[in-house]
């Protein structure tokens, strides 16, 4: 078998063909620039080529996988339909690789799915279940890696809605974290982004079992619609009130750690070693990781959030945790459809913090694309947010910036999806080279 991975350096993507790899598949692929994930599936001795015109596989492939970043008309897809390779998409890919094994756990929602995916990885490591896990982010407890080749019969996997993505999976448990409209692009309204949570919750077999905040109006929601047996079929982690939160910063995270603690129930652990595990959890990548200093001193704090029910949780997180010190944020809004979409959301998300707006990163072709007023959205967060607000363009320029205001008090958070973590690696590493 010979798999080629179009888009291998995709969070998802990679992960993919990492574990293929270590169960002995021949697996090569492509895609635009180097990274550290593309580094990384290099040293474990996949083939990885830079060249995306069609030239970089053999006729010999048996199947292409592709990233959603990838279109029909990619001449790596194209090349494969005149060769009659098959051609599937990661989650499709996905979705066959798990087919095998009997417990299937994925973590959906539009915030938090990654971290609340990190968390079970590693408790359930801990609990000595030794799991299969595809993450969407880095993970200290993988060894800094986003999956693992686990032995027993447990997959855990992150799920992801865009494009109904997730509806090629078939869980056996669903953690559903919050139902929040995102990727406008392929849910024009709240109900069509809603009902694909419906559906893929739908797809749970009779045994099946949902985990999460029926608290939580949209959670109760689709459960309900999904037609689970509220009694059997649904464990609400807020229900749970015998069991104390760990202790964690941030709302949001200790909502994420109950849906584990809730689950972890259900697998017949005790709840105290549960609590006790997720206490010792490291974190993850891109998720309020703390980076490091700049060379005036500063804290370093990276970020992935880039909607802003995201962006606001983890601005509050913050300042919670550092009441005492200005925050500024460098934030790289990720995609021109989800800035119109949620202007105004976007405006108020930023509770009197110092911001620096970028351009917006697009990550794929937009079909409708609207240029966005980025002078304008600057006045109007700082307006909205009582704040300053600069737009400062270039991640170069915000750099430019950051050099001449940063103090030792200050903390600088970098949101976005986008590339605007390069920049928060740059302020440390150019600590690191300084001298003492």
């Amino acid at each position: 078998m010979h798999i080629y991975c179009s888009g291998i350096g995709g969070i998802g993507l990679s992960a993919y063909a990492a574990l293929q790899h270590a169960l002995g598949v021949r697996v090569t692929g492509s895609d635009r620039t180097e990274t550290p994930l593309i580094r990384d599936v290099r040293e474990r001795g996949i083939a990885v080529s830079l060249v995306q015109d069609g030239t970089a596989f053999s006729a010999d492939t048996d199947l292409l996988v592709y990233s959603e970043a990838i279109p029909a008309d990619a001449p790596e897809r194209m090349r494969a339909a005149e060769l009659g390779i098959r051609q599937i998409s990661y989650f499709h890919a996905l979705g066959e690789l798990c087919a095998g094994y009997s417990t299937r756990i994925a973590v959906c929602g539009t915030h938090g799915k990654s971290t609340t995916t990190a968390m079970t990885a590693h408790v359930l490591q801990d609990m000595g279940m030794d799991p299969t896990v595809i993450v969407g982010t880095k993970v200290p407890a993988l060894d800094g890696r986003n999956w693992r080749h686990g032995q027993s019969g447990l997959f855990l996997m992150e799920a992801c809605e865009y494009r109904r993505s997730f509806m090629h999976l078939a869980p056996t448990i669903i953690l559903l974290t919050n139902v929040d409209w995102d990727h406008v692009d392929a849910f024009p309204s709240r109900e069509s982004y809603k009902a694909a949570f419906v559906d893929f919750v739908s797809t749970l077999p009779t045994d099946g079992v949902l985990v999460t905040h029926m608290q939580d109006p949209q959670c109760r929601l689709v459960a309900e619609r999904a037609g689970l047996d509220i009694e059997t079929q649904v464990i609400d982690a807020d229900g749970l009130s015998r069991l104390q939160e760990p202790h964690m910063w941030g709302r949001h995270i200790r909502d994420n750690a109950r849906l584990v603690l809730a689950l972890c129930e259900h697998l017949g652990k005790r709840a105290s070693l549960t609590k006790e595990s997720l206490e010792d959890f490291q974190g993850c990548w891109r998720r309020m990781e703390e980076r490091g200093r700049t060379k005036q001193g500063a804290i370093v704090v990276d970020d992935y959030a880039h909607h802003p029910t995201e962006i606001l949780a983890t601005v509050t997180t913050i300042r919670e945790k550092y009441p005492q010190r200005r925050l500024i944020c460098v934030f790289q809004p990720h995609m021109f459809d989800r800035t119109q979409q949620f202007y105004k959301e976007f405006t108020q998300a930023f509770l009197g913090t110092y911001v620096l707006l970028t351009d917006v990163y697009e990550a794929r072709r937009e079909a409708k694309k609207q240029d966005v007023d980025m002078k304008t959205f600057a006045k109007d967060i700082a307006q909205e947010s009582g704040t300053n607000c600069e737009y400062v363009g270039s991640l170069l320029e915000a750099q430019d910036k950051l050099d001449a205001i940063l103090h030792s008090q200050d903390v600088v958070l970098f949101l976005g999806a986008g590339d605007v973590t390069n920049l928060a690696s740059q302020l440390v590493d150019a600590t690191a080279s300084c001298p003492s």
